[in-house]
């Protein structure tokens, strides 16, 4: 069993890192961290359920970084998105580096060349997205035939995603004797039949219930009409000052959401899909930073961002699953803060909302709708997929000249 000392000093963490972890001011590990970190530099093998925000990526960090200073060659996370993976890097970079820890992050959208040179380099942790550590295998960039770990990270969100056959064939390719580490928010069917194929007597770590919402964050829930959603979504973002994260089911939806918070003069931005790479990080860094006060994003971003102080979770649109409502809302009020969630459904997803309140054990507080802004007219916005070198001309390709002569 774990201890239960409130410092991480009785979790067997090396001084090395407890003296970085000292310096960077972590004095209090949360309660996953508590439970998960000494299990995991024991080389167990660990299922950890926790609500979004409250300090997975420590609670495998660490052990990782115990594993590769005391001479582990190799271990890899994966994770389901792009923004995910570079928050994992980043945190577990925090402690690493300061520790001569090299680690490599391979990621769609970026230079394939450049992340061969990182994994050239003989990282010790691997932090990745199923389909890119694929190519990579594929093309035999890497070899994870000495791999002593293997972390799935938000494993439940990966099989949402169509993950499971990059997953098999990834397990495919690692020692059958290894460690294995999965953490998730909630535990459907698939998350059990993966830790009875894949993991030998893991230790189950759970700090509440699958589906528990954070526990500071209250809830709030309209029934409007489609056609009032912005007309509310104006009310309440003149209500609210600080940053707001909204969540649309859609693509598209998301760029309309924008486009229109923009036109009542409120700095906003877009996190989906249909924008690159670059763009998604200059949108997430801008949000960070206070560049942008709204940031309106598609599930994409429900856990591959980690934010202080977004004082605000709007659902635009209720999610297609009932789960990706709890990690939505984990978006504020974490780490134990303070936050608030709104939801907007139309009359006829009554039902939907029944099934969130059977996943949370609790019913929504209903808000009686106030009275609406005067409708505007909304801005036009294309449907087109965004073009990645749009508004930075100097970057696109030349096109060959082409002749019309005819020979």
């Amino acid at each position: 069993m774990a201890p239960n000392d409130n410092t991480f000093s009785d979790l067997g963490i090396a001084p090395g890192i407890l003296e970085v972890l000292k310096k960077l001011n972590f004095s209090e590990p949360t309660p996953i961290q508590r439970q998960a970190i000494l299990p995991g530099i024991e080389k167990k093998d660990i299922v950890g359920i926790a609500q979004t925000g409250t300090g997975k990526t420590l609670a495998f960090g660490i052990p990782l970084i115990q594993h590769a200073l005391q001479g582990s060659p190799m271990a890899l996370v994966v994770v389901p998105t792009r923004e995910l993976a570079i928050q994992v890097c980043e945190s577990i970079n925090s402690l690493g580096i300061k520790l001569g820890i090299k680690t490599a992050t391979v990621i769609g959208g970026e230079d394939m060349f450049r992340q061969v040179r990182s994994l050239n380099s003989h990282p010790q942790i691997v932090i990745g997205t199923p389909g890119r550590i694929i190519d990579h295998l594929e093309r035999k960039n890497v070899s994870f035939a000495n791999l002593e770990t293997i972390v799935l990270d938000e494993a439940d969100r990966m099989l949402d995603m169509g993950f499971a056959p990059q997953i098999q064939k990834i397990f495919a390719a690692v020692p059958t004797e290894r460690q294995t580490m999965l953490f998730s928010a909630t535990m459907p069917t698939r998350i059990v039949d993966i830790t009875k194929r894949y993991m030998r007597l893991p230790m189950r770590v759970e700090i509440a219930p699958s589906g528990t919402t954070a526990e500071k964050v209250s809830q709030e829930l309209f029934f409007v009409e489609k056609s009032d959603k912005m007309r509310l979504l104006e009310k309440i973002l003149g209500e609210y000052h600080g940053s707001v994260l909204v969540f649309s089911r859609t693509k598209f939806g998301a760029k309309k959401i924008a486009s229109s918070v923009r036109a009542l003069g409120i700095t906003s931005t877009e996190l989906h899909s249909n924008r690159s790479l670059g763009q998604r990080k200059n949108s997430l860094e801008g949000f960070k930073k206070g560049i942008y006060r709204v940031l309106i994003a598609t599930d994409i971003a429900a856990r591959g961002i980690d934010v202080k102080g977004i004082e605000l979770v709007l659902n635009y649109d209720l999610p297609q699953s009932p789960e990706d409502y709890v990690h939505r809302i984990g978006r504020t009020g974490r780490m134990g803060g303070i936050g608030h969630a709104i939801s907007f459904a139309t009359p006829d997803q009554r039902r939907d909302v029944r099934d969130i309140e059977r996943l949370i054990r609790s019913a929504i507080p209903l808000s009686k709708l106030p009275q609406l802004p005067p409708a505007r007219a909304l801005p036009h916005v294309s449907s087109r997929p965004e073009h990645p070198y749009r508004g930075n001309s100097h970057l696109r390709f030349k096109r060959p000249y082409k002749s019309n002569r005819r020979f």
